[in-house]
């Protein structure tokens, strides 16, 4: 049977003034309503996790354009010859001649030949020109390759496999790869990469976060939410693979944003709500004031990530499309639930979340470090300066490659078939670049003639074969390594001279000079659209021209690191064994791309709650000087916490198997880890005091717009009135004053009296805190 209980501080009061904004609104309806709106999000969560988890099955492994010369060619070889891909396997360990091996070999392949879906299947015994191609330089391994039809079906295919792992001979073993192979395990390797990286980090996180707040009720939140915000992040990606092709490799890089986005916002709502309580506000008025204030922070912070991955729909890559479409609906399902699940959820929390005694000192760690650096201002800004443009130096040798196979563990049987063919079958193996000619045999063999006459570097070619009556590919060899520079040369004189022919130059080496060519002609538009996006929101928000330039700099120069780092280990291999993986020689071609629109994104997203703390200071009167030392002391705490938190969730990603994943971990954790240290508590305070009162100039025009049209960060809250309690029963003292204690106290007793002014109190249920009016 529920009773009715007297508590005080739960509800409204004349002590708690309502306030205005569409945010605080939102807050109070979230709270009010806050069953309805924890049902909507574990609806959503349901859904995202049985629906959305299988997204990864709809995904494309190496989704490709018809925008690029290399695409185009292999959409010409694709409509003269369709196939889905290729099964192949490696029958390795006893000679290929030995009787029993033969016989198993061409038994399994006759059958494979005539099973559905099936275009053609060759081995090392038939009597074509490429069986000698299937057949290892020493006689000990051949090759079986079957080509699936472009109508066959992903159970054929496994029809196909599984007969392929059948082949038995004594001695003798049998892998199972191929293209076709090798798409299905980087989906099923980047599916499992993402779910250990979320049973990781989601446990290590809590922790952290009860180390932070003092309580399991306070640290819980951010975990729900982030859950929450997964699983519909999760349905939206779902939804866009129906529409357009998901990359595979886009799920892990949307899903640790999510992740990392979720904890932060919630991060920051929480620990305003417990500021609010400890300043005497009652659970409702402390939710509605942190939905004022951190969730206008919040919502500002997330649109500028938003536009920092807006900038990538400026390329025409399908997977930095995709990456940019799956980033910002993750960050704004990441903005909605931090506004609406986390006020419901403290609406249900809130009396458990332990309130703090005092609030956050004036003086301490943060403030005494911004003061020794305004002492130092110059040296401290650029030693700064200088070790992050040394960490970023690496970068300009950085080279681009697409790894294949190579971004798969070494246990993996499509890359250990991959690897085995490239060294043991090199007329079978993918050339480094491939001409496709739309033309007869004869007119492309004479091409081919001419192309090892007068084009250096090229050192033969390996076969000129007829896919139809008005189509023929060129597979040309090259010195050197198959991307590396001497390969590109190549691809640059095909393209230039291609002797009256209608050719396509495809192959690794001319996605590559594709890729960049791309990112030459559209990189520095994308930069100039996020760089004047992020100038304009800061602008509206700080009022100032100085400030979002220093950001703006600054954010590149803890960019420059992240990538420096990312060279030094992905392709100069340092720490290669610590995380697990052999270096390519290179960086893959769209991970520097991604890191700098996330990187951009989170570096914003920290400049932000610095700079929202250092702005409402001011407004409420405080010098530069001051308002920077309160701004950094006061924020300092949580932007810390913040930032190890998403190192945490990036390092569980970057144990991932998956050699993309851990590219991207990796310098996402780099740059946050830079951004919030070096950055934050050195860069900016010397930079800001350094210019001092500048750090606000404006020309007189652009005041007067920003007076008109600016986004204040700063909400004037109505000051709380303290509640004054009843003196205990025996004595006669006066009532005293309550402080944010003695306040939680009087929470927690069930014989309080009402304050006069508010409304009858509703009966709730143990341990809920009641609905406010």
């Amino acid at each position: 049977m529920r009773r009715s209980t007297a508590v005080t501080p739960a509800f409204r009061t004349a002590a708690d003034p309502r306030v205005d904004g569409r945010l605080a609104a939102l807050g109070r309806f979230c709270f009010r309503h806050r069953r309805w709106v924890l049902g909507f999000w574990a609806v959503i969560l349901v859904i995202g996790v049985l629906i959305g988890g299988r997204v990864f099955e709809g995904s494309v492994a190496g989704a490709s354009s018809a925008s690029s010369e290399a695409d185009r060619g292999g959409a010409v070889v694709t409509a003269a010859d369709p196939a889905r891909g290729t099964v192949t396997a490696v029958v390795d360990g006893k000679p290929v001649d030995d009787p029993a091996v033969r016989d198993a070999v061409t038994r399994a392949t006759a059958e494979i030949a005539v099973l559905p879906g099936v275009s053609s299947a060759v081995d090392a015994y038939g009597s074509g020109p490429g069986a000698a191609a299937l057949r290892s330089a020493d006689g000990t391994a051949s090759l079986v390759s079957v080509r699936m039809a472009d109508t066959s079906t992903a159970a054929q295919t496994t029809a196909v496999t599984q007969r392929l792992a059948a082949v038995r001979a004594d001695g003798a073993e049998v892998t199972v790869g191929g293209d076709l192979v090798l798409q299905d395990e980087v989906k099923k390797q980047t599916e499992k990469d993402t779910r250990f990286g979320e049973i990781v980090t989601l446990p290590v996180t809590l922790v952290v976060m009860v180390l932070v707040f003092g309580g399991l009720a306070a640290a819980s939140l951010p975990v729900i939410g982030a859950v929450a915000s997964v699983g519909g992040a999760l349905l939206a990606m779902f939804g866009f693979s129906k529409i357009m092709d998901i990359d595979t490799s886009v799920l892990p890089i949307a899903t640790v944003l999510g992740l990392g986005l979720s904890i932060d916002y919630a991060l920051l709502m929480v620990n305003r709500f417990r500021e609010e309580r400890g300043h005497g506000a009652s659970i409702a008025a402390a939710v509605e004031r942190t939905a004022a204030t951190a969730g206008r922070t919040v919502a500002f912070s997330g649109l500028t990530v938003a536009v920092a991955l807006a900038g990538l729909f400026v390329f025409t890559s399908p997977v930095l499309g995709a990456v940019a479409a799956a980033g910002v609906s993750v960050v704004v399902i990441a903005v909605a639930a931090a506004l609406t699940l986390i006020p419901a959820l403290l609406g249900f929390a809130g009396r458990r979340i332990k309130t703090p005694t005092t609030p956050v000192p004036d003086e301490g760690f943060f403030s005494r470090t911004v003061r020794r650096v305004r002492k130092r201002a110059v040296p401290v800004a650029l030693a700064c300066t200088a070790l992050l443009m040394a960490a970023g130096a690496p970068f300009l040798h950085a080279d681009m490659r697409n790894s294949g196979a190579a971004v798969l563990p070494h246990s993996s049987a499509g890359r250990q078939v991959a690897d085995t063919v490239d060294q043991r079958f090199p007329q079978a193996s993918p050339a480094p670049v491939t001409v496709v000619v739309e033309g007869g045999a004869p007119i492309a063999q004479a091409y081919a003639d001419d192309v090892v006459a007068r084009i250096p570097g090229v050192s033969g070619v390996r076969a000129v074969t007829p896919v139809s009556d008005t189509v023929s590919t060129i597979d040309v060899l090259v010195h050197g390594d198959p991307q590396g520079g001497q390969a590109k040369q190549v691809v640059e004189e095909l393209r230039a001279d291609r002797g009256g022919l209608t050719t396509h130059v495809t192959g690794g080496a001319a996605s590559v000079v594709d890729f960049r060519h791309e990112l030459l002609t559209r990189g520095p538009i994308a930069l100039g659209l996020v760089a004047l996006g992020t100038l304009i929101l800061l602008f509206l928000m700080t009022g100032s021209v100085v400030m979002p330039v220093k950001a703006l700099l600054m954010n590149l120069l803890s960019l420059g690191a992240s990538l420096g780092a990312l060279t030094l280990v992905f392709q100069d291999g340092w720490f290669s064994g610590l995380l697990g993986f052999s270096p390519t020689g290179g960086l893959e071609t769209f991970i520097p791309v991604l890191v700098f629109a996330f990187a951009f994104g989170l570096s914003m997203d920290y400049e932000v709650f610095l700079l929202a703390r250092i702005k409402e200071l001011r407004d409420k009167g405080h010098s530069c000087t001051r308002a920077v030392e309160l701004g950094v002391q006061r924020s300092g705490r949580i932007i810390t916490s913040a930032a190890l938190l998403m190192v945490i969730v990036f390092a569980g990603f970057a144990l991932g198997d998956m050699l993309m994943v851990k590219q991207m971990g990796i310098a996402l954790a780099v740059a946050v880890a830079v951004d919030a240290t070096l950055v934050r508590c050195l860069l900016v305070p010397a930079t800001m005091s350094f210019f001092g009162e500048f750090n606000w100039w404006a020309p007189a025009p652009l005041r007067r717009l920003h007076d008109r049209f600016g986004l204040s960060e700063h909400v004037d809250l109505p000051a709380i009135e303290s509640a004054v309690l009843p003196a205990p029963r025996g004595t006669s003292a006066p009532a005293a004053e309550a402080t944010p204690a003695s306040a939680t106290e009087a929470e927690a007793a069930p014989e309080a009296e009402p304050a006069p002014e508010a409304a009858p109190e509703p009966a709730v249920e143990p341990g809920l805190a009641p609905v406010g009016s």
